[in-house]
């Protein structure tokens, strides 16, 4: 057996699940030389909810710190998670959408796209691979793992093989809620090296505390590559420890090759960054402990950071374990859908609503989206009587979801003629409308415009 090799998560995915997607590009951009030197497969460091963070609460365009990324670690890939149809919003957009958005993403630095689709429907993921493949990117597919009734070792190697078809060049197995027990990754992985030919990526988390053992046992069954975090923002709710990893199979057949020196070099800048992230209240203790409960809710480590801040807001914190128990009843009334962006939050929302106002006395938008069919088909049977209470008479729909949406990017241009200074603008305004106009306007004053208001301040 080959090296194992090692996509770091630390720049996007380790900070999303610990600290709400909190990073600056201030924290990362001292590190990236020595990253850069390292020798990872790739550096995971855009997509997921760093483009909603970075403009809502950082004040950061996230395309600048794409390009900032770049400039700084020109030897390796960085990659991107992307949701499908989704894009990185929640709802879907229009293929023209997706389109601009693949060709863009790659133009300013990303060269592995992981495209994942909720409901593991491959007719959600079609145009993002074949956009992602036409602009050069390197396109890895993933499989969104979970278990239900519906969800098997058959399932996932029948899902790997279509989306081999389709054009993936890699396979991600994405284990968001650290669910793949250890002994089930030695015999994913070995059924899919069976029937796929492209490389098998594994994501998981240590959220339940099994992800390193995952990791290791997955190593032993040829899996190609693994997520891993550098351990000042690993384990809890985020990836097992990028360390641990390359010393455990050190001078073994799957050695890593990386060097633990530089790894603690880069681990003690990112240490202090975790200090600070403390000190300033993003990073919650709770994200950090291992929770075998896991296993049992199946809530992945960005939904739990989530949840926590939903129920401050309404100063219902006491009912935390309420709301994790009532998440698979709402998860199996709407038919199975793997935990994972948008869904989680879906599932994960209107459990709170069930514990805070009674069992689907408020419905959300969204939740009526996914019974309607919006997202998707869903993988399992859906609780009629509570389809019927979100969308009455309606009849769901069927079809690739996409194939309603009219061609969009257009209206979007038209909508920020004056405020957008560029196509990037224009997407980032697609995503997030409210979020990337007020962003525009900060970033967009003009130093006297400070000045004066300050000087009415003053007079006043």
């Amino acid at each position: 057996m080959a090296k194992l090799y090692i996509t770091d998560t630390i720049l996007r995915d380790a900070h999303q699940s610990q600290a709400a997607t909190r990073m600056k590009l201030e924290d990362m951009l001292p590190a990236c030389k020595i990253l850069d030197d390292i020798g990872y497969w790739s550096l995971e460091c855009w997509g997921g909810a760093t483009f909603d963070a970075c403009m809502r609460f950082l004040n950061e365009d996230p395309w600048e710190r794409l390009r900032e990324l770049k400039k700084a670690m020109p030897k390796t890939k960085l990659q991107m998670l992307f949701r499908g149809q989704n894009i990185l919003g929640y709802k879907h957009y229009a293929d023209d959408v997706v389109e601009a958005f693949c060709k863009k993403s790659i133009e300013n630095g990303i060269d592995v796209v992981r495209i994942f689709d909720a409901l593991n429907d491959p007719r959600n993921l079609e145009s993002a691979v074949k956009f992602v493949k036409h602009y050069g990117g390197i396109c890895e597919t993933a499989i969104s793992y979970t278990t239900s009734p519906v969800h098997n070792e058959d399932y996932f190697v029948k899902l790997a093989m279509q989306l081999e078809k389709m054009g993936a060049d890699v396979i991600c197995i994405k284990d968001m809620a650290n669910l793949l027990l250890p002994y089930d990754a030695y015999s994913l992985v070995k059924k899919l090296k069976e029937n796929v030919s492209v490389p098998i990526h594994l994501h998981t988390h240590n959220t339940a505390g099994t992800g390193d053992m995952t990791n290791l046992m997955a190593a032993q069954a040829g899996v190609d590559i693994v997520d891993c975090a550098l351990s000042p923002l690993a384990n809890g709710t985020a990836q097992p420890s990028t360390e641990a990893m390359v010393a455990t199979l050190k001078g073994t057949e799957r050695d890593t090759g990386l060097d633990l020196k530089k790894l603690s070099e880069a681990a003690a800048h990112f240490r202090s960054v975790a200090t600070k992230m403390k000190q300033e209240g993003t990073l919650d203790p709770k994200v950090l402990n291992v929770d075998p409960n896991a296993l049992l809710y199946q809530v992945p480590g960005g939904m739990l950071s989530n949840l926590i801040s939903q129920l401050k807001q309404q100063n219902a914190e006491d009912k935390y374990y309420e709301v994790l128990a009532e998440i698979p009843r709402v998860r199996e009334d709407f038919g199975y859908p793997p935990l994972v962006t948008p869904t989680s939050q879906i599932v994960g929302t209107q459990a709170v609503l069930n514990v805070l106002m009674g069992r689907y006395k408020m419905i959300s938008k969204e939740s009526k989206g996914v019974l309607r069919g919006e997202y998707g088909a869903l993988p399992g049977k859906v609780n009629e009587e509570v389809r019927k209470l979100a969308i009455g008479d309606e009849t769901p729909i069927t079809c690739r979801p996409a194939d309603n949406i009219e061609p969009e990017l257009e209206k979007y241009r038209k909508e920020t003629e004056g405020i957008a200074k560029s196509e990037e603008d224009v997407l980032s305004y697609a995503l997030f409308p409210q979020v990337a106009s007020k962003f525009f306007e900060t970033r967009d004053k003009k130093p006297e415009d400070e000045v004066r208001t300050l000087y009415v301040k003053d007079l006043s």
